[in-house]
């Protein structure tokens, strides 16, 4: 599935909001399709869709039925934004309660948003597309409606609401100054201002927002704003984690 917006919060801002077709809930051929737009960020409070151009901003938590006003970022403060963005993977189902945390290996600081087996990516990163980024600026991976979402390592929650493209969303600063972004969710489970760690759950996957189906946009920034994205699985596998 497709995300409608970019996945992770974005401080800067974004540039001109273009249209952009909403997530598919089925992957796109590789080099085809569209994923997350970056725009809006879900680190501040609710505006439009984080459609290209333009992210929730930073710093503020969207209030429900509201979207992240446009020209902000979903950075640091400011969550994912508009576009379009991962593809759900596998057929939507009833939310599930809370389950515990994945197991972490000892000693180990980091593990995957999701710990599902033999998870299918729906669109890559860096797919080029009409994105206000001019590319799907996170990774999307096909999961349930419902599916246990966890903090992938240690940090603080910069934003966790409505970020409009990018659905309910969480943003996470991290330890080593970097943010990331989980979009499209049905249900969010911490707050602005808790710190989490490896395997905190944060809530469960879902399709809201720009979503063309049940998926889980993860997405990884330098800064805050929107624009700032990286490559998540280098940056996972840099911590010693395998996406997906």
């Amino acid at each position: 599935m497709t995300d409608g917006a970019p996945g992770i919060p974005a401080l800067p801002s974004i540039p001109s909001r273009p249209s952009s077709p909403p997530h598919q809930g089925t992957g796109p051929a590789p080099g085809k399709g569209k994923g997350t737009e970056p725009g809006k960020d879900p680190g501040k409070g609710p505006g439009k869709d984080p459609h290209p151009g333009k992210g929730p901003e930073p710093g503020k938590s969207s209030p429900p039925g509201k979207d992240p006003a446009p020209g902000k970022d979903p950075a640091p403060g400011k969550d994912p934004a508009p576009g379009k963005g991962s593809e759900p993977a596998g057929k939507p189902g009833g939310e599930k309660k809370d389950d515990h945390p994945p197991r972490v290996p000892a000693g180990s600081s980091w593990t995957r948003p999701v710990t599902m087996q033999h998870v299918r990516v729906s669109q890559r990163y860096g797919v080029k597309g009409n994105w206000a980024a001019g590319h799907h600026t996170g990774i999307d991976l096909a999961v349930p409606t419902g599916t246990p979402v966890h903090s992938v390592g240690s940090g603080t929650v910069v934003f966790a609401g409505n970020a409009g493209a990018y659905g309910k969303a969480v943003t996470i600063r991290m330890t080593d100054g970097k943010y990331t972004l989980f979009a499209h969710m049905s249900k969010i489970s911490v707050k602005a201002g808790k710190r989490v760690h490896a395997g905190t759950p944060l809530g469960h996957s879902g399709n809201t927002g720009r979503s063309t189906g049940p998926h889980l946009h993860f997405e990884v920034r330098a800064k805050r704003g929107y624009g700032s994205d990286i490559d998540p699985v280098r940056y996972m596998a840099g911590h010693g984690v395998r996406l997906p």
